[in-house]
């Protein structure tokens, strides 16, 4: 049974991602959070409105809407975007190929993000692969924790951009070096840049060695928040101080260490 607490108030994020294939949503109907960013995970994963309603008594709430799934698809189908309460907000994105069919995914990006934001005019937009596009599109723009998120923050800032940004990382809320490739490894490893430096089919949880476990190790502090409460908050400050407004943690090794 998991009992809330104040960790995620310990952490200082902003939200908490969640991940419907992996958790229980209904559980963090318990949180310490003001925002829930629910991912979407495919058609088989999308949470009950009823479950989402709950959520959102007790959060803001947020829910990751793939522009050219059908369903979500402003200038096609769009019906399950429209059984979405009205209190719950989303996040539009151009949707990662594994839960779109060879058909969604060569539907064309740019025109449905602008049409679903005349739809969501408080939408965020997500900026993996499409950055530029997102920009354009307007909207509180939200990114991937990366090594360039410091230079681009400070970047956007100095240039006088003033809409709203957030920034999603997998967190894990551990020192131990295992844990942290236990939790994050995975994820880390399919990063570009990260990628390129791995030796060849190695290892990249806990058992990794040698190199591949000093690249892991790392680029862990690069794309994702890890180390106890107070070494996570002092992440988040530091994006905080360089212009990110919200900044959402994945629970990467599930929802129990944020109950504590």
């Amino acid at each position: 049974m998991l009992t809330s607490g104040a960790t995620v108030a310990r952490t200082g994020l902003d939200g908490i991602a969640l991940k419907p294939a992996e958790v229980d949503i209904a559980d963090a109907v318990d949180l310490d959070a003001d925002l829930l960013v629910v991912d979407y995970e495919g058609r088989d994963h999308l949470p009950d409105a009823n479950v989402l309603r709950e959520l959102a008594d007790e959060s803001a709430v947020r829910v990751t809407t793939p522009v050219r799934a059908d369903g979500f698809d402003p200038l096609g189908d769009d019906s399950l975007a429209r059984e979405l309460p009205d209190d719950v907000g989303r996040v539009l994105v151009a949707g990662h190929g594994a839960y779109l069919t060879e058909r969604e995914a060569g539907r064309a990006i740019a025109p449905r993000l602008g049409a679903a934001r005349t739809v969501a005019d408080d939408a965020w937009v997500g900026t993996e692969g499409v950055e530029r596009v997102a920009l354009a599109a307007g909207g509180t723009q939200f990114d991937l924790l990366s090594r360039s998120t410091d230079r681009d923050l400070k970047s956007l800032r100095a240039a006088g951009y003033d809409g709203e940004i957030a920034v999603y990382a997998p967190t894990v809320l551990a020192s131990d070096d295992d844990a942290i490739l236990d939790g994050v490894g995975g994820y880390i490893s399919r990063r570009g840049s990260v990628a390129r430096a791995l030796p060849d089919d190695c290892a990249t949880d806990a058992s990794a060695t040698g190199r591949a476990r000093e690249v892991l190790l790392k680029a862990s502090r690069d794309f994702a928040l890890v180390g106890d409460a107070a070494t996570v908050r002092d992440r988040v400050d530091e994006l905080h101080e360089l212009g990110a407004d919200y900044v959402v943690g994945y629970p990467a090794r599930g929802l129990d260490e944020f109950f504590n």
